[in-house]
């Protein structure tokens, strides 16, 4: 019996999406609740899995087409077993993407196929093989990072192959320019309208301070091992800034808070949004009543964001809300920066890089670990006195820990 594969509800208020990537061929097995086809909304990816065991006898849709909650997606023969012979699923797969060439990235392989458009792009570039790289990804995919450590373990980097696309280009002579279209995600083309309507409605502005991390560091390499046997956590920086930022928002609600119309509503809660690199973009899943819950609780839900975003598995209730972001591209290097508030949200801070300088303290130069952190918010709605004082606030908290122990 022929079962259809249609694409499941999809969160509140988010009725569409793009077909990101096929996870089976035409004539695979799959079993009950095995994901398909992978889906880009407007804000994660999501699968698409069988309700049934049996085969995939035909997809109806192509890679980039865009498909609202319970199109149909595939056809599955319930029950069915094995797989279909080489020149039948051919066939299917050449049905499939007839006419739409020009939009999609033909797979020059079957294990291609199942590859995420960011990683094929980061396998072309690198020139590796993705058959002998083992995958770290949900059910042993490949991921982008995957195929980077490859490259690099290899020891070289050659030049980037031309995209496997239809109608392939000629070869390109040495030293001869080229360019590269590829259409955005749709995620990422979320992103880059949410971040200019944050530009365009709200009135940025930007305040900086410097904080000495070395009690925090300090704090760290006394109770990490300790905390680590007794949390099953390693203990980082980012569960010391959202306690210190539960603290700041306490005092200065302002920054905790949104305008909607002509009303501002102010929020008795810190639900903080913390934004992590995903391999199609930025993602901010929210860490809830954040002013509750203890440094392992926070350390958690941030190392499992990072893993699920990796994966590719946060889910659109992760993403929803968010009263105040955190924003750390001093993972990536960054030694300063003026971040940009996640609206409908009015603050955002951002961490950077830590590094030794040399500071005057009691009249004398030492080297101190600083780190140098930004707060960018809406001037519609928090004063300078406030954004100072928030970050001034959370500065001193950073500085000294027992603060956020003893709530000063």
């Amino acid at each position: 019996m022929a079962t259809e594969i249609k694409v499941p509800t999809l969160g509140e208020s988010v009725t569409e999406a793009s077909i990101g990537e096929f996870l089976k061929n035409v004539g695979d097995a799959v079993a009950v609740d095995e994901p398909i086809v992978s889906l880009e909304t407007d804000k994660v990816a999501v699968e698409a899995p069988s309700p049934v065991a049996g085969v995939i006898k035909e997809f109806k849709v192509a890679v980039g087409d865009t498909v609202e909650v319970g199109a149909v997606l595939a056809i599955v023969e319930e029950g069915a077993t094995g797989a279909a012979t080489g020149e039948e699923a051919g066939r299917a797969a050449q049905e499939r993407d007839e006419g739409q060439q020009e939009r999609a990235e033909a797979a020059s392989s079957d294990a291609s196929q199942t590859l995420s458009p960011a990683v094929r792009r980061a396998v072309l570039e690198h020139g590796v093989d993705p058959s002998t790289i083992k995958g770290t990804g949900k059910d042993g995919r490949l991921t982008k990072e995957d195929v980077i450590a490859a490259a690099k373990a290899k020891g070289d980097t050659p030049a980037p192959a031309p995209a496997a696309s239809a109608p392939a280009p000629a070869p390109a002579a040495t030293g001869e320019r080229r360019d590269e279209r590829v259409k955005m995600t749709r995620m990422r083309q979320t992103i880059a309208k949410r971040l200019k309507g944050a530009q365009e409605n709200a009135a940025l502005l930007t305040t900086f301070n410097d904080v000495d991390m070395s009690a925090v560091i300090e704090a760290r390499s006394k109770y990490k091992d300790l905390f680590a046997k007794k949390h099953d956590i390693r203990l980082g920086f980012m569960g010391f800034f959202a306690k210190a930022a539960c603290l700041a928002l306490k005092d200065v609600p302002a920054v905790n808070a949104y305008i909607e119309g002509d009303e501002i509503v102010y929020h008795d809660y810190v639900d903080i949004s913390v934004a992590v690199s995903a391999p199609n973009g930025l993602v901010v899943p929210v860490i809830r009543d954040a002013q509750d819950k203890g440094f392992a609780r926070i350390e958690k839900d941030i190392a499992d964001f990072g893993k699920r975003a990796k994966e590719g598995t946060l889910t659109m209730e992760d993403m929803k809300g968010g009263t105040f972001t955190i924003s750390n591209g001093g993972v990536f290097g960054s030694l300063m920066s003026t971040p940009i508030i996640n609206p409908p949200q009015s603050a955002v801070l951002g961490l950077h890089r830590i590094e030794d300088r040399p500071v005057v303290v009691d009249g004398e130069i030492v080297i101190r670990p600083m780190m140098y952190i930004a707060l960018s918010y809406d001037h519609r709605l928090i004063d300078g006195r406030e954004a100072v004082t928030a970050l001034k606030i959370i500065k001193e908290a950073i500085e000294d820990p027992t603060r956020m122990l003893i709530d000063l």
